[in-house]
């Protein structure tokens, strides 16, 4: 394989890895408000209860 050829195989690996790394570091740093929260969890309970109703049938 031509030396070009290295290259651009290498620069795509470093790529893909650097944008791994990248991903790793900021995936627990995702800061959602409170009153959000509040809100997926009002929603999950309501769903949480409309799934036992229908299992009760």
């Amino acid at each position: 394989m031509p030396m070009i050829g290295w290259i651009f195989l290498l620069a795509a690996v470093a790529l893909v890895l650097g944008s791994l790394f990248m991903l790793r570091d900021s995936a627990g740093k995702m800061q959602v408000p409170e009153d959000k929260l509040e809100k997926v969890r009002k929603r999950k309970a309501e769903l949480e209860a409309e799934e036992k109703s229908e299992d009760q049938w």
